[in-house]
């Protein structure tokens, strides 16, 4: 693809103009409506429970969007939402090993102080080497359990569950490389999942618990007289309130409320003879506060709800210019966002911080389903490769290719860039990325590597017939139509069908004119899946 391609994909302007360059503007839309007002039924169709699909989980085949479009917008979220109504297996507590960075015990730590006072080089040797072996089984294993999740995201009858379990790990980011340990990773991992539509405060004390997080931001070396600083910052400045809505009084405040805060093995301790019971004021609440206590302050602040709100609508509706470059009230906001995350915000905070009504009002709203908003937000790396899965049928292939492919395109599960996550949007496109996500859609079409095939390329021998299926039940010889076939195909893949996309698709399907097999299906699709409007959901 080329640079001109990567240049072609843009949001859609504040006027509602389309996102690909080269497309006719079209009608000026209805002005967005500024509320959560709910959508009617009879306005929801395909192209909304399309829509729904690829924000609020991963895509769906063309059933899965008929199916929701036939039951309208309350069902349909039901369904995704209430997702602990759908019996998925849970994984099993010994899934993955978590006695590979386990704490030297007392006899191991005795006998490496004594090679160390007799300076036996071979004992302290001995003692590196294995140490060094249990890092790597560690790293071997990180690397399992990002398969493990990219599997899960891949097969679960419950998209929304890790869909919003991907958001909440680019919120709450922690990475590997600081912590190393695999097992901490997927504790966190299931910390998520277990919380992702539940109450954000539950998840937010959940978080300062944590032995992932606690290691990575470094709670553990934390004392009574010398608190550390950095979890109490972070959970203010990007888990909580958002830069401004806090004083460095209140961050040393709440550092010494988090010392103690610490783990043993995989749980996490409390460890009362390092935690400082003086009396502290935090946000306006003085007292002898504790971590929770320094989390119900937070809670209490309106900008908690707000920040929170903030994020879910980028995630789920539109980019929004980064939080610290905003201005004061995200007064730069288009007036309808603004007014539509203040409402959310407030429904957040009045509900106690339980997540799943405002998420319901926000995906059964008027304003979610608007067009401004459809078809304009740049697909991250996992949404690309999972959403192709998901709404195509293809095989996943080797996922480890796939995950090394995710981190080239700048999205490596388990390894955020930092404490704030990936910024999303426009950073996920460059002339680079853009390479990657044409191979390694090409790849999970045909099995082709950049060299040679996949081993199990003609076991997993990709048939997109079946996706006609909706097709063939209105009319049994649309299959074989380049018109019909072309207009269908770009409707599921692209949401719309822009001329010069369909005179591309339907200039190749013709001459196959009545002999429309997997193969020529499979090229159509290496074309559409190449196209700069396809990066776009």
């Amino acid at each position: 693809m080329s640079r001109s391609s990567e240049q072609n994909i843009q949001p859609k302007s504040e006027a509602g103009q389309p996102g690909v360059s080269g497309q006719p503007g079209g009608p000026k839309p209805a002005p967005v409506p500024s509320g959560l007002k709910a959508i009617s039924p009879s306005a929801f169709g395909y192209e909304q429970a399309r829509h729904l699909l690829w924000r609020a989980a991963f895509g769906g085949t063309p059933k899965q969007i008929q199916t929701l479009a036939s039951w309208g917008p309350e069902r349909a979220v039901d369904y995704l939402l209430d997702y602990d109504k759908v019996s998925y297996e849970h994984p099993a507590k010994d899934l993955f090993d978590k006695a590979i960075m386990r704490p030297p015990t007392d006899e191991e730590r005795r006998m490496y102080a004594m090679a160390q006072r007799a300076r036996d080089e071979d004992a302290l040797a001995e003692a590196r080497l294995r140490r060094q072996d249990m890092q790597r089984r560690d790293r071997q294993q990180i690397q399992d359990v990002q398969k493990w999740w990219l599997k899960r995201m891949v097969e679960s009858p419950r998209p929304t569950e890790e869909k919003l379990s991907l958001f909440w790990h680019g919120h709450f980011a922690t990475s590997y490389r600081t912590i190393e340990n695999s097992y901490h990773m997927y504790l966190q991992n299931e910390l998520f999942r277990t919380s992702a539509v539940g109450n954000f405060g539950t998840m937010l004390k959940g978080i300062i618990r944590d032995p992932a997080m606690i290691a990575y931001l470094n709670n553990n070396d934390s004392r009574k007289n010398k608190p550390n600083e950095n979890l109490a910052r972070e959970i203010m400045e990007l888990f909580g309130l958002g830069i401004g809505n806090y004083t460095e009084k209140d961050i040393k405040e709440g550092a010494r409320a988090l010392t103690g805060y610490t783990f043993r093995d995989d749980e996490f301790y409390f460890d009362q003879r390092n935690h400082d019971n003086g009396t502290k004021s935090i946000l306006g609440k003085t007292g002898p506060l504790n971590g929770e206590q320094f989390v119900d302050a937070i809670l209490a602040q309106p900008a908690c709800s707000y920040l929170i709100s903030r994020k879910l609508y980028h995630f789920l509706v539109a980019d929004l210019p980064p939080l610290e470059q905003s201005k004061a009230g995200d007064a730069d906001l288009e007036p309808a966002s603004r007014s539509v995350i203040r409402e959310m915000a407030t429904q957040l905070k009045g509900s106690d911080y339980e997540l799943k009504p405002v998420l319901k009002r926000l995906l059964t709203s008027e304003h979610f389903y608007h067009p401004k908003f459809v078809n304009e937000q740049i697909k991250s790396p996992v949404t690309l490769v999972v959403g192709a899965v998901r709404s195509l049928d293809v095989p996943p292939r080797d996922l480890s290719l796939i995950n090394d492919a995710l981190n080239l395109m700048g999205q490596d599960i388990f390894f955020p860039p930092s404490v704030k996550g990936w910024d999303g949007g426009r950073s996920w496109i460059n002339t680079s990325t853009l390479f990657v996500r044409q191979n390694i859609m090409a790849y999970m079409l045909t099995g082709k590597k950049p060299q040679g095939y996949d081993a199990t390329a003609d076991a997993q021998k990709y048939d997109p017939s079946p996706l006609l299926g909706e097709l063939l039940q209105a009319d049994a010889t649309a299959a074989q139509d380049s018109a019909k076939v072309t207009d269908y195909m770009l409707r599921l893949t692209l949401g719309r069908s822009p001329e010069a996309a369909r005179a591309q698709i339907e200039g190749f399907l013709k001459p196959f004119e009545g002999r429309i097999d997997r193969d020529v299906l499979v090229g159509a699709l290496l074309l559409i899946t190449a196209m700069p409007e396809y990066q776009l959901c």
